[in-house]
């Protein structure tokens, strides 16, 4: 019997327990190649759900077509489809066997606002298209499909027990889906939870995340002649000037570590009239929740005193909030084992060129083309990004991968992403995440002690 004492992440007790398990023995091999068989067989399939999703680019909450490819997709091979779950009419759980373990994979398909591109490598806005898959949902939420297939196939070739979850979780983009489903205890029977998500390079470390929470800070005030009567009127536009100028004044005033940003969504519409309405929308960020609910109070504050100053009013609503990543290095190490076995993407001469000529537009971010063939050093990863995955990884152990989607240097919520995302440089890694997803879950279905340590990790 093995016993466990987590004595913290220096120790790495679970990373190395979990390596008796990891190298016990091969005879997965053909177990594991059922799964690559029927990814490889059914890439244009899958490939071509993405490039749909991709031309939908339906934003968070939206995403009705985009669900919908998906579920049929599902529901065509044999799983059990509950819709509109916790209130949500986009989002989904597809279910496929019985028993346990119970293996959880989380599929995104939200696109962001006001980004637009075609799949060109130069800058080519397109006027039908005001919003885009800038950080590659479209591959997210088909890859993890793709992977729930390969392992319902194999559930069904070689008979084994356990039950397959893929939720549909939409609205990650500044919509928080999944806090949602986890409120409404939709995790709650889960054993482990699997995602990945679309990069420039190929990744399965350990990973936290910041935490995040977001409002809309409304304004109203008096509108009024901005020349013939400005002594009437009180500017909406002035508390939220007023509240941006002292919230820049705070941020040399918290940790470092913490981000603050805004974008002004509402400001008049003409000079000659002193605006009675405008809206800031505002994030923060912090590692810890509790740190950043401190930072949070002190710009509400600031919004208050800014509507004195100002002789306005101010309303807020707040629009999300998620938790940090809680990595979890016993299921990290599996998912890197698996990633190194099916290794990186490679490049067609088309691609190469595509990747190529967009290469020229990252600037000091651009980087050598082979990148994406490798696969990142095994260490801690400490994220700048947010994402509402940290609410599951809380409950559940969790843990995810990111594979080269993008042109090694992109950044993601860039044109380029988008660029790149609708080509089979974007589906050859949707590919990747897609087999080592399945191929960790078949490791999980058999070898259900690394479960067991996983959940005594969390």
């Amino acid at each position: 019997m093995i016993t466990m004492r987590l004595i913290g992440w220096g120790t790495l007790v679970s990373v190395l327990l979990a390596g008796q398990w990891l190298h016990a023995d091969d005879k997965s091999a053909v177990d594991k190649s059922i799964i690559l068989s029927y990814l490889d067989q059914h890439y244009d399939a899958h490939a071509g759900i993405a490039r749909k999703i991709w031309d939908l680019a339906e934003l968070g909450y939206q995403e009705i077509e985009s669900s919908r490819l998906l579920q049929t997709e599902l529901a065509d091979n044999g799983f059990e489809i509950e819709t509109g779950v916790a209130n949500i009419p986009t989002a989904f759980i597809a279910s496929y066997g019985k028993g346990k373990p119970v293996i959880g994979i989380l599929a995104e398909f939200d696109a962001l606002p006001g980004i637009s591109q075609a799949i060109a490598p130069v800058r080519k806005i397109l006027d039908d298209k005001p919003d885009g898959h800038a950080c590659g949902h479209h591959l997210f939420g088909t890859g993890s499909t793709a992977a729930a297939l390969a392992l319902q196939n194999w559930l069904a070739t070689t008979g084994r027990s356990g039950t397959i979850k893929l939720f549909g979780t939409p609205a990650e983009e500044g919509g928080s889906g999944k806090v949602y489903l986890v409120r409404a205890g939709l995790f709650e029977a889960v054993d482990v939870v699997l995602h990945w998500h679309p990069a420039d390079s190929n990744n399965a470390s350990p990973a936290t995340s910041l935490a995040n929470k977001s409002a809309k800070f409304r304004f109203t005030g008096v509108s009024s002649h901005a020349s013939a009567a400005p002594e009437r009127g009180r500017s909406a536009l002035d508390g939220v000037e007023a509240m941006n100028y002292m919230a820049n004044m705070m941020r040399e005033h918290i940790p470092s570590v913490s981000r603050l940003h805004y974008v002004i969504t509402k400001g008049g519409s003409a000079p000659n009239v002193v605006p009675d309405f405008a809206e800031v929308y505002y994030y923060v960020r912090h590692p810890e929740a509790e740190e950043l609910l401190k930072i949070w109070d002190r710009l509400v504050d600031i919004s208050r005193g800014a509507a004195m100053g100002t002789g306005t009013e101010v309303s807020m609503e707040v629009i999300h909030g998620n938790h940090s990543l809680l990595p979890n290095l016993t299921l990290a190490k599996l998912m890197d084992r698996n990633l190194r076995h099916v290794g990186g993407v490679s490049y067609s001469a088309a691609e190469s060129r595509f990747a190529e000529k967009l290469s020229a537009s990252l600037g000091d971010a651009k980087r050598e083309l082979d990148a994406q063939e490798g696969i990142k050093e095994f260490k801690m990863q400490y994220g700048k990004g947010s994402t509402d995955v940290g609410d599951v990884s809380w409950l559940v152990p969790t843990t995810g991968l990111r594979t080269a989607t993008w042109v090694p240097g992109t950044s993601a919520h860039s044109w380029q992403a988008i660029a790149a995302g609708g080509t089979s440089i974007g589906s050859k890694g949707m590919l990747v995440a897609a087999k080592t997803l399945a191929l960790t879950g078949v490791d999980l279905f058999l070898n259900p002690d690394v479960i067991t340590a996983a959940r005594q990790e969390l």
